[in-house]
């Protein structure tokens, strides 16, 4: 079997296939890590690949189905994980020098749940220091490069699990999305990048960024295969008192006949989402717009006033929930420790040495907008757009059941393109109000621009209505996606 044999299955075939007998767990991981040995030297998608672990679990799938037990619904099929989610035996960096040779002694909540359903876990992918960044260029180890130009970036914070998958290194990942790190990697390398409602998938097991803003999503090759993965990982855990006690659907049933008639469906167009793009972006969200439309879809143009004052808005919370987050990296317990006389000092040096540029501006600022007499006019102030923001979504959801909006301003940049911060804060506008207001949201591939790069268009629904963004989202992949279209950057190994 070759590394490109089955490279592109999707979730539902590889599962499909072992839980037939018609390959066994084991031939799909050694052709996957062939593949990753193959291609990763370019790409710099792995931070880790875990090969005697993946072999093993492989090994246990196999059995089991000789055994003519269950395999699970994710038999056999390779998933990587952002190196942000905690696993037992594998090192966990979050990007980070400060978390470098920690290895967890558990595993996240979505990892138990991904070891239960069959999946195999092939290794970490890459991600901005403690998921902060656009770019993935924010990583103390390695840059990722985009899968379709080798000289652009594959967006972030979840870049290395958006180019596996886009490479075929995997059949799916697990990223976080805080203010678009699922959806924006998932537009820049032509992927499905899911971020669900906030409280729908665990965060027990996740390092920490923001807290009420962090979510686990999957990003895949399909709508289809999105839906597999969000419910095998989807539900309930006390073990996070944010996660939400609702009953999870079989999100694999939106998809089904008669999901391709969209009568009825109202597709809000949001103004202030539409006045600064590339005009290639502009004219895939139009293609996306009029697959809706021939499918039944009523569209309506609304307003979402207070969008402007996201990007600010989430610039002082976010940093705000980081500064608490990240005090726990101390040198004491776990990670990086320089020595010093004394302890403060001690503090000081491990923090001035194990965390990155960008990690360092965010704990600042978050310090300075929570510190007494400027938390009112910065923190406080923050969280009443935060809630002005939801109101906006609120409003418009009583006229309609999903909006439509392009995911990035720009297809993927090149490296060192962004000179300033605020530049590279601007990547995200699109996809921050999502998460200030724990709204779901989805990026679907609409097609290429001239140069071959792909365009996403988003998706955002009502809280827990994971379902209509699917439905719609497969609408627009199978009208006017990528179809068989493979990443131009790998060359013949595509």
């Amino acid at each position: 079997m070759t590394p490109a044999s089955t490279a592109y299955w999707s979730v539902a075939d590889t599962a499909g296939r072992v839980a037939a007998g018609e390959i066994t767990a084991t031939q799909i991981v050694e052709a996957t890590l062939a593949r990753i040995e193959a291609i990763d030297g370019r790409l710099g998608a792995f931070l880790a690949v875990d090969a005697a672990g993946a072999r093993a679990a492989a090994a246990d799938v196999d059995q089991r189905r000789a055994a003519n037990l269950p395999p699970g619904p994710l038999a056999g099929v390779p998933i990587a994980l952002k190196d942000v989610l905690v696993t037992r035996g594998l090192a966990t960096t979050a990007g980070s020098k400060i978390l470098a040779g920690w290895i967890p002694p558990y595993d996240a909540h979505v990892v138990e749940k991904l070891r239960a359903a069959g999946a195999i876990i092939i290794g970490k992918v890459n991600c901005d220091e403690f998921a902060m960044g656009s770019s993935t260029e924010n990583s103390a180890y390695q840059p990722t490069r985009n899968p379709w130009d080798l000289a652009r970036v594959p967006g972030g914070s979840s870049g290395g699990s958006s180019a596996a998958v886009a490479a075929g290194l995997c059949a799916a990942s697990l990223g976080t999305d805080t203010g678009g790190s699922i959806r924006q990697p998932a537009a820049f390398c032509g992927v499905v990048g899911m971020k669900p409602t906030y409280g729908r998938v665990s965060r027990w097991g996740v390092v920490a960024f923001a807290s009420s803003l962090d979510q686990v999503g999957p990003l895949t090759r399909t709508v289809a295969d999105a839906a597999l993965v969000l419910e095998a990982i989807a539900g309930f855990d006390p073990r996070d008192s944010t996660s939400l006690d609702a009953p999870v659907p079989r999100f694999i049933d939106a998809l089904k006949p008669p999901a391709g008639d969209l009568r009825g469906l109202r597709v809000g167009l949001p103004q202030e989402y539409y006045e600064a793009m590339d005009d290639e972006v502009r004219a895939g969200i139009a293609r996306a717009a009029a697959a809706l439309i021939e499918h039944g879809a009523e569209m309506i143009e609304l307003s979402l006033p207070h969008t402007r004052l996201a990007l600010p808005a989430y610039y002082l919370v976010a940093p705000a929930e980081a500064s608490s987050n990240l005090a726990r990296f101390d040198g004491v317990r776990y990670g990086q420790r320089v020595s010093a006389p004394d302890l403060v000092d001690m503090y000081g040096k491990t923090r001035d040495a194990g965390f990155g540029p960008e990690v360092k501006r965010r704990i600042m600022l978050g310090t300075y907008a929570l510190r007494s007499g400027y938390y009112d006019a910065y923190y406080k102030k923050a969280q009443q757009v935060r809630t002005l923001i939801k109101r906006d979504f609120d409003r418009a959801f009583q006229y309609c059941d999903v909006l439509l909006t392009p995911t990035t301003p720009t297809p993927a940049f090149p490296f060192g393109a962004k000179a300033t911060p605020v530049e590279m804060y601007q990547a995200d506008v699109f996809t921050l109000s999502c998460n200030l207001a724990g709204l779901p949201g989805i990026s679907v591939p609409c097609g290429l621009t001239g140069d071959g790069l792909p365009i996403g268009a988003q998706l955002l629904g009502r809280p827990l209505d994971e379902a209509t963004l699917l439905r719609v989202g497969a609408i627009i992949e199978a009208t006017v996606g990528l179809g068989d279209r493979r990443p131009a950057g790998i060359g013949g190994l595509a």
